[in-house]
């Protein structure tokens, strides 16, 4: 090698190369001494009410003695480069190591190179992974090798949201799926409240989920030999026959049951979409069923996430445009039903099957938004925009919230212009649609 025959032209090359940087932490001297002085020379070094306290002069420490520099053949040299590019030679080493890079060109070239390899592994990072990776991933996997058997486009909504509920459960620790969660919704325009926990909250997902289930022939978790029961009596009869108060040995067959429910509809094919899911009260196409579904999850999930202080973000826009969708479609029948029981105004205009009526501009604002315009007077009737008495504009997610009952009519912040009663009711019967 040049280095170690002595080339003139390549120790006139050679560049220098300095040491690595050596850590402050390990290396400077933390003692806080300051240098000595004469005190023979009747200057003080600092004024009198500086004075500070300077230690003896035998007290300080007796200077380090020079390393000792092995003598090292080039190969040797040459193999002590990575561990001296990491400071990880001893002094001695490091001191040859130096010596060599300025007399030997190949070798400090080499030396530059790892020096600034070290430098990368030093990078600082932010360790927190990216919100938007575990999407990213599974769109480049689906769009690389699509599934034999897609889910349906109106069953991702449910999909989605019990995945990312099943992520937040995933997260959290023993002690806290006994977090209290307080729940709320509306019934005959009384606010209704009630305590629970997170696997309480689970239990009541997996009991009313129990009733798609049973549509498709699965397994209902109450057995299938109980009564048609509503939505909060099935929840109720799910936790009478629980042996101990819920845990989270709920998640997973509440986990196992929303994946087979996704895995029938998949492979059932399209008609399955219009099989009728009953309710105690009303009943459902599967495909609004699941959409029912996937908004109750969000809207729980929520509950949960605020009681275990656990950031949660509204489903993505297209599936909160849908969530609205159903809701504003059910709008006309709940305002008919509060009409029959007293509790909305008469109705103005006698409007036959299928033509115009009274109408109200409905303008949901944000991710997943639009317009919708709600038959006042008949759920037969056509909302149209030339027959609008009234508007009200609201954000989506506060309109969610008004639709879950966990905000009442009068704390909508709602932009409203037209028909006060008109607006006044259907408002109360967006709130009228909660339940536990």
């Amino acid at each position: 090698m040049s280095g170690a025959n002595g080339d003139e032209e390549d120790v006139a090359r050679a560049p220098w190369i300095p040491g690595p940087r050596r850590s402050a932490d390990d290396h400077a001297d933390l003692s806080g001494a300051v240098p000595p002085w004469d005190a023979d020379s009747g200057t003080e070094p600092w004024p009198e009410p500086e004075r500070r306290q300077v230690p003896e002069p035998e007290r300080w420490r007796e200077p380090e003695p020079e390393p000792e520099v092995p003598v090292l053949d080039h190969g040797v040299l040459k193999s002590l480069l990575g561990a001296w590019a990491l400071s990880a030679c001893s002094a001695g080493e490091t001191r040859a190591v130096e010596d060599h890079l300025t007399v030997c060109a190949p070798c400090a070239e080499e030396a530059l190179r790892l020096r600034d390899a070290v430098a990368l592994l030093h990078e600082d990072r932010d360790l927190d992974l990216d919100p938007l990776l575990r999407s990213r991933v599974l769109e480049n996997c689906l769009g690389r090798r699509p599934a034999r058997i897609p889910v349906p486009d109106w069953a991702t909504p449910y999909d989605a949201e019990t995945a990312r509920l099943d992520a937040l459960l995933r997260d959290i620790g023993e002690a806290e799926w006994h977090a209290p969660v307080r729940l709320k919704w509306y019934e005959d325009d009384r606010l209704m409240r009630r305590k629970s926990t997170v696997a309480g909250l689970i239990g009541h997902l997996l009991a009313v989920d129990g009733l798609v289930s049973a549509a498709l022939g699965l397994p209902d978790p109450l057995g299938g030999a109980v009564p048609e029961l509503s939505a909060r009596e099935r929840t109720e009869e799910f936790w009478a026959s629980l042996d101990r108060p819920p845990n989270r040995a709920l998640r997973a067959p509440w986990r196992d049951q929303s994946h087979s429910l996704i895995r029938t509809v998949s492979f059932a094919g399209r008609g399955v979409a219009d099989l009728t899911v009953t309710y105690k009260d009303f009943a459902l196409p599967l495909r609004d069923s699941l959409l029912e579904r996937a908004f109750e999850c969000w809207v729980h999930a929520d509950d949960i996430a605020n009681a275990v202080a656990y950031p949660y973000d509204p489903p993505s826009g297209a599936h909160l445009h849908g969530m609205i969708d159903l809701a504003a479609r059910q709008l006309p029948g709940a305002l008919a039903e509060r009409r029959r029981t007293g509790r909305a105004g008469p109705v103005r205009h006698l409007v036959a099957a299928g033509a115009p009526g009274r109408t109200l501009h409905l303008e949901v604002e944000g991710a997943g938004g639009g317009h919708w315009y709600i038959a006042l007077d008949s759920p037969a009737a056509v909302g149209s925009p030339d027959h609008a008495v009234a508007q009200v504009a609201m954000d989506g997610v506060e309109f969610c919230q008004l639709v879950a009952g966990h905000i009442s009519p009068e704390e909508a912040a709602a932009g409203q212009d037209g028909d006060r009663e008109a607006i006044r009711d259907v408002l109360s019967a967006a709130a009228s649609l909660s339940r536990l």
